[in-house]
């Protein structure tokens, strides 16, 4: 049965293609969570006026991929240590969450990020937060699968 993770790592255009790419990830959809506004647009978002975050929903079977696998591969797609900006994208949009769907999935990122924050030689502590997954919002069609339409991108996306 598949499984459902959301993530928050900066621009929300080359986190979905990452995640795309790992075997047993079955879908990606990109949206808005985190905030308190109903139905955001990416304007909307972009004018840091609604709270939300730019993340990716994605669905796996776990019987592939482990959620601790998935969390490995966000640790190393950004740096987790920037507080809301990846790079040059600026404003709490860009930060770095997690937002869980279970009690299951609130253990293993809390671990995961201890772990991550003790071992993972970052030049600063993690800023990643935790949350409850929220009201999920889809972003706009054309933000879906947006290096396949258009090519590569401008993203801050730290190399694997």
């Amino acid at each position: 049965m598949a499984e459902i993770a959301t993530f928050a790592a900066g621009c929300f255009w080359g986190v979905e293609q990452t995640f795309r790419e790992v075997d047993g990830v079955a879908t990606t959809e990109v949206g808005y969570i985190g905030g308190d506004k109903a139905n955001p647009t990416y304007e909307e978002v972009c004018r840091k006026t609604t709270g939300h975050a730019e993340a990716v929903r994605v669905t796996f079977d776990p019987a592939v991929v482990s959620y601790e696998d998935l969390l490995g591969v966000f640790w190393k797609l950004h740096d987790p240590t920037q507080v809301d900006r990846q790079g040059p994208d600026v404003g709490d949009q860009y930060r770095t969450a997690i937002f869980t769907h279970s009690d299951a999935q609130a253990s293993a990122a809390t671990a995961s990020k201890k772990a991550e924050d003790e071992d993972g030689g970052h030049r600063a502590p993690i800023a990643t937060t935790i949350e409850p997954a929220g009201q999920w919002w889809k972003a706009e069609d054309y933000h879906q699968q947006y290096f396949d339409k258009n090519g590569g991108g401008a993203c801050a996306i730290r190399p694997n």
